[in-house]
Order: C-alpha cells, then sequence, then structure tokens
C-alpha cells in the first residue's frame, strides 16, 4: 500500500531550487552531490556533516573557539556555515528540518542549485570574510595588514582543489558532528 505525501513519511518530497523535486528517502547520509533529472548536479549537506568537509580541522577548531553562536546548536558547525549560505544565497538553496523524520538519518538537510565544488569554494570564501571581519575586531593594524596581505595571496579555487584531492573523507573527522 502506498504511504501518503505526508510531511515526514517516506513519500516526503524536497522541491528543490531548480524546480524539480527529490523523495527525502533518496538523500543519504554519504551524500555529497544529488545528480538532478534538470540534467545538473545539486550538493547535499547535512547537519552530520562535519565542517571539515569544507576545511581543514585546525581551522574548524579556531572557529569553534572564535566564534560565539546565539542558538541552540552548540559549537560552530555545519548549522552555521550552511545557515551564512542560505543567508547570502536564499534563491540557490533549499534546506529542510528532518527532525520529525528519524528514517533518514539526518536532522537537517540543504540542497544548493550549484554543485559541491561550487558550494565548497562558496563556504570558503565565506569564512574568509568571517575571518576578515574577526580580525578586524581585533583592534590591531599589523594583524589586519598581515591578514589582508595573507589573503591577497589566497586563491579560494586553488585551496579548494587541493583540499578536494588531499582529503580523505573516510578519516577520523569525516564522521557525524
Amino acid at each position: 500500500m502506498a504511504e501518503p505525501r505526508v510531511p515526514g513519511g517516506k513519500g516526503a518530497r524536497l522541491d528543490l531550487p531548480c524546480g524539480e523535486s527529490v523523495a527525502v528517502h533518496e538523500l543519504d547520509m554519504g551524500m555529497r552531490e544529488y545528480d538532478c533529472d534538470c540534467g545538473e548536479s545539486h550538493a547535499v549537506v547535512m547537519d552530520i556533516h562535519p565542517p571539515s568537509r569544507f576545511v581543514p580541522e585546525f581551522l574548524v577548531d579556531i572557529l569553534r573557539e572564535t566564534v560565539e553562536t546565539t542558538d541552540d546548536a552548540g559549537e560552530f558547525g555545519t548549522l552555521h556555515i550552511m545557515g551564512v549560505v542560505l543567508e547570502e544565497f536564499p534563491s540557490e538553496v533549499v534546506a529542510e528540518d528532518m527532525v520529525e523524520n528519524p528514517e533518514v538519518g539526518y536532522g537537517m538537510v540543504w540542497v544548493t542549485d550549484f554543485d559541491s565544488r561550487r558550494l565548497h569554494e562558496i563556504v570558503v570564501e565565506l569564512i574568509v570574510e568571517l575571518m576578515e571581519h574577526a580580525v578586524s575586531h581585533a583592534e590591531d593594524e599589523d594583524a589586519m595588514s598581515k591578514f589582508e596581505a595573507d589573503m591577497l595571496n589566497f586563491d579560494v579555487a586553488e585551496f579548494v582543489d587541493q583540499y578536494r584531492k588531499e582529503r580523505d573523507f573516510t578519516g577520523p573527522h569525516d564522521r557525524p558532528a
């Protein structure tokens, strides 16, 4: 017997930014990208994916030490990263709270109109902006000057290429957050 399309049920669907939709049970926890019927690939992020998916663990540790969160989600993590992405790209990102659906294994899911590589670049760019903002509040002109000089030499696309090539997505830091 077919299950009706009710929120949180097996028939629940997520409307994608491209206009297509996907059954939420098709988005498994190991998925990083969804090949859509529209012909494009969409990045998929879940709250269980660690922030080290995008940046090295040492930087995640620094962000957790310095960024104060004001929500119930606890320390800075994937939820906050994707919140910033959603804020910057509201029409290119859909988010769905799946807490009421224990069958899927994740609490939140985000699907973007762009692929996982482009999302990776966007996340790195937004983290750099966050870091720049933090350094500007340090009231240390030398630190700000050094940061700005370092950022002139920082190539986001090159960083993403190298990180994606070297990152071991089955390593100890790539576990549910």
